[in-house]
């Protein structure tokens, strides 16, 4: 009945209606055929969520296994705008995090007004903030537990550890250079999230993160303190530019101890200068001065043409070269051999170099490795100058032999010194000793390494006694050490300031090793222009003194030092 009085509104009710239901099948076929991609990635975006999982950086330890650098876990802060449902939600979250974090309030808000499921807020806090935050129950903000290098001793080794960043990638020093066995691979995972995007599991393409390898040096953690703690109580004391030690043992080239001043805090890396960070002991190269004379005096007993009883008339304390006049520190008479490097007499040295002749004191400066890279496994190594023969002028004869106009670096004195000790034996210094996995597996290891054999070990024999005597009698006497048989050679040279040697700043260095006949540590000490005193008998030799008298206390309350057999199999 109703069909038959209202036909027309009947027919335009179905032609709407077949028109509603055409264009949604029409929009449904071009929603699958055309969109259906987009949209899928879409709604793949809104509930599953990338992320990239962290790998444990590897541990650096020192010999003993003590960890120097070290990853702990923490937990970074992120905020997901598009979870802050109700009004006042992101007002809260900005005037919360802007306060906790100390940052500006416009800055957390452009942030969160990307409308993004995932923005930084704050990476890897520390543990009470991230507590404080979580018990909040802050809308949209949410939590991804990474992992922060931590430098349990602060400043300690800093020039040799160097440091990693926010990320954990190697930014300088060992963190810098065994970066590739230390930060491991990164794997990821996708997360599943509801539709209030709360995250409810993993689901699918999870790779596990590799943790990176473990480096173990030779550093002794407790020789390493005790070397830094004295270094810098007379680089204070004396104002000094700069200060570098190197502790080590002779007989295998591991460095035991290797420190610098200025300094900086691992802790707060991005807080240091340039000037801090510098690795003086391999980078820094100076006119060694009078501890270069053990070049000189080796060469002449190695050759033969003096021994320790030849006398020497050493004039007095003036004596010409060319056209330049050398002189003492005090005037000398006629002395032996063995007294002129006591004495450290410049006069004395030079008449003995002039014996040997330029070539042959040039060739074992050359054997010596000064002029030449000692090889040490860390970067930017110098390698000082030691001009050939036939660039010396006619008074280079009465400098070079007495340790002037060649310049050397610290680890190049080192290694020196360390070759007398080690009866004539020249070794590679070296401070990575191992590498290994998560499971006690070796990946990489080091070796003691000859580099040359310098002199021999008669005249080795010979060099020790002459450096005792320097300790003994001579102008080390501040390098003894009470029970212990002590060599070394003091060298106080002028610096070159404006083009010619200042009379007011100075180097002054100490290079030793303990015990005479069985040398079991080497040092080399070197500050950079101390005042008001500037002897080296007065700065280096006290420190040598301490440091090694203390390192040999310890080491004989330790087993031997250990050595690459002591590495994990």
């Amino acid at each position: 009945m109703f069909l038959r009085k209202y036909p027309l509104r009947f027919a335009v009710v179905c032609i709407v209606l077949f028109i509603g239901f055409a264009y949604s099948i029409g929009f449904l076929i071009f929603i699958q055929i055309f969109r259906s991609d987009f949209l899928s990635d879409l709604a793949q975006r809104q509930h599953e969520h990338s992320i990239v999982l962290e790998p444990r950086r590897g541990t650096i330890y020192d010999r003993n296994m003590r960890a120097l650098a070290i990853n702990l876990p923490v937990y970074s802060i992120y905020a997901n705008a598009r979870a802050m449902h109700q009004e006042g939600d992101m007002d809260a979250v900005v005037e919360k995090m802007s306060g906790i974090f100390k940052i500006d309030p416009k800055l957390i808000r452009d942030k969160l007004d990307r409308d993004k499921y995932f923005v930084w807020i704050a990476r890897k806090v520390p543990q009470e903030v991230y507590l404080y935050i979580k018990n909040l129950k802050l809308p949209g903000i949410g939590f991804i537990k990474e992992s922060k290098r931590f430098y349990p001793n602060q400043s300690l080794a800093s020039h040799l550890i160097g440091f990693a960043g926010l990320d954990n990638n190697g930014l300088d020093g060992l963190e810098r250079d065994y970066d590739k066995y230390l930060k491991g691979q990164p794997g990821h995972a996708i997360i599943l999230r509801d539709a209030h995007s709360r995250e409810l599991m993993f689901d699918k393409g999870y790779i596990a993160p590799v943790d990176g390898f473990s480096v173990v040096l030779t550093i002794d953690e407790t020789i390493q303190y005790i070397a830094e703690r004295a270094l810098d109580r007379m680089y204070k004391k004396y104002n000094c530019k700069g200060a570098s030690i190197i502790v080590m043992d002779p007989r295998t080239g591991e460095i035991l101890a290797f420190a610098n001043r200025p300094t900086y805090n691992l802790e707060q890396a991005s807080k240091s200068t340039p000037e801090s960070r510098t690795d003086r002991a391999i980078v820094f190269t100076f006119e060694p001065g009078s501890v270069f004379k053990i070049v000189t005096a080796s060469a002449a007993l190695q050759e033969g043409v003096i021994s320790e009883n030849s006398m020497i008339n050493c004039e007095h304390g003036a004596y010409r070269v060319a056209n330049h006049i050398l002189h003492d520190h005090e005037p000398l008479g006629t002395i032996t051999f063995k007294q002129v490097i006591e004495q450290s007499s410049n006069i004395g040295t030079t008449k003995v170099a002039q014996r040997l002749g330029a070539q042959r004191v040039y060739n074992y400066a050359h054997h010596f490795r000064f002029g030449i890279r000692t090889g040490i496994d860390l970067p930017g190594e110098a390698q000082g100058i030691l001009k050939p023969v036939s660039r010396w002028s006619k008074t280079s004869i009465g400098a070079i032999p007495i340790g002037q106009e060649v310049t050397v670096t610290p680890i190049q004195l080192m290694g020196a010194i360390s070759a007398i000790a080690n009866d004539g034996t020249y070794m590679r210094p070296f401070v990575v000793k191992y590498i290994k996995d998560a499971q006690n597996q070796i990946i990489y290891q080091r070796r003691p390494e000859i580099l040359d054999k310098v002199i021999s070990k008669l005249t080795s024999k010979r060099m020790k006694g002459i450096l005792k005597g320097v300790v003994d009698e001579g102008t080390g006497t501040k390098a003894a050490i009470k029970g212990v048989t002590v060599a070394g050679k003091t060298g106080t040279a002028q610096k070159v300031v404006g083009g010619s040697y200042s009379h007011s700043h100075f180097y002054a260095t100490f290079a030793g090793f303990a015990p005479v006949d069985n040398p079991r540590l080497a040092c080399v000490v070197v500050f950079d222009d101390p005042h008001p005193a500037y002897y080296a008998s007065e700065v280096s030799a006290p420190v040598f003194s301490e440091v090694v008298g203390d390192a040999l206390k310890y080491l004989n309350t330790q087993r031997e030092p250990a050595t690459e057999d002591d590495a994990p199999g």
